[in-house]
């Protein structure tokens, strides 16, 4: 039995491989080196060993700041699915150039450093910024203290990562069939039945998406909340931070950060285990 001769575009090509080599290269000098470098830190400094995890893991000081680093993650998340999930609903009942002109909004922040912003914030929220002068101009009194709060961290923070959120909420609410909430509507499913039983089990892979992205990123957060928040609620940044600048104890420090990294990538293998990694954006 022959079989037809295989054309030009399906004989295999190196250049795919070749086009990846470039990014391969970067990935490697820039991220793996560096990466490597810091395992073999937390092994042998300052003496050879697994000593810095077993300080790390049986430390009361780091076990307490990675329980706040996940409380504030997930605080995070959840604020930010508070703020957009009714964004991004909104922009699916719009009209379509008033969507579009809300996405820019969103994206335009992406066109910002996070240092510039948490800047701004320091200064809305600073003791003669314009939210303290609103306060005393209402006649409520003195304002209280926001900044180094984890108020002003947290509000920070979910100014930042809300677009993320929004963005994967509104990939998925864009996809819904209209036709599955006339049928449900015809069903007699209203108001907060269809939003319940029809509306948000449809929509639950973007908040499922926006939340993990959200809390992964929060929790290597290190500018934002050293410089917003408090020192008694700092997170595992921003401790590695003090520890490898402070102290100079790059063993302990690259120890701290390579927990953190498993944490990390345990999280995002349950996630894949469950939903996939390719869909994480969106």
């Amino acid at each position: 039995m022959s079989t037809a001769p295989r054309s030009l575009t399906d004989r295999p090509t190196l250049w795919p491989w070749l086009l990846l080599t470039p990014l391969a290269l970067y990935l490697a000098i820039f991220f793996l080196v560096p990466l490597a470098q810091v395992a073999w830190m937390s092994v042998s400094e300052p003496t050879p060993g697994f000593g810095n995890y077993a300080d790390a893991l049986t430390g009361t000081l780091f076990r307490k700041v990675m329980l706040n680093t996940f409380f504030t993650a997930a605080l995070v998340a959840f604020c930010c699915l508070l703020v957009g999930y009714p964004l991004a609903w909104l922009m699916t009942k719009t009209t379509p150039a008033r969507a579009t002109a809300i996405l820019l909004l969103i994206t335009m922040s992406f066109w910002t450093s996070f240092l510039v912003r948490t800047y701004a914030w320091m200064v809305l929220l600073g003791r003669n910024g314009p939210v303290a002068w609103a306060i005393e101009a209402l006649g409520y009194g003195e304002p209280p203290q926001m900044l180094f709060t984890r108020f002003a961290s947290t509000l920070a923070m979910v100014h930042i990562l809300a677009p993320y959120m929004i963005m994967n909420i509104y990939s998925v609410m864009t996809k819904i069939d209209p036709a599955l909430i006339r049928s449900a509507e015809s069903m007699g499913a209203r108001g907060g039945s269809l939003m319940r039983h029809v509306y948000l089990p449809l929509t639950a892979p973007g908040i499922a998406n926006g939340a993990v992205l959200v809390f992964v990123i929060c929790l290597g957060f290190y500018v934002t909340p050293v410089l917003l928040g408090s020192p008694r609620e700092q997170m595992a940044a921003g401790l590695i931070g003090r520890q490898i600048e402070e102290f100079l104890a790059f063993g302990p420090g690259s120890a701290m950060a390579m927990i953190l990294l498993a944490v990390t990538l345990v999280i995002l293998a349950v996630y894949h285990r469950r939903f996939g990694l390719d869909r994480l954006y969106g």
